[in-house]
């Protein structure tokens, strides 16, 4: 479960954002689809309250992180569920 560790965009990672997406990773273990959007928010709020912001590429791969080990339904409830919570952080 833990292979993105070895990512390498996760090398040059700020260790703010990476402890972040370890927590969120901790937290998604073992969840459906839809109990994800309050992590993900947590993760956006937690992140927004620092200073932190995610570069495209790196929600891309907190994303992936997400979406592993899911169904394919489960990967569809993600992408609903994190647009829907990149649509309401982006009007904070």
């Amino acid at each position: 479960m833990n292979e993105w560790l070895n990512h390498p965009s996760m090398k040059d990672m700020d260790p703010l954002k990476l402890e972040l997406i370890k927590n969120a990773a901790k937290r998604t273990e073992g969840k459906s689809g839809k109990s994800l959007a309050p992590i993900m928010m947590s993760l956006i709020t937690g992140a927004q309250k620092n200073g932190i912001r995610f570069t495209p590429d790196e929600m891309t791969m907190v994303i992936s992180i997400l979406k592993e080990g899911k169904s394919k339904e489960e990967q569809e409830q993600i992408e609903n569920m994190v647009n829907m919570v990149m649509a309401y952080a982006r009007r904070k």
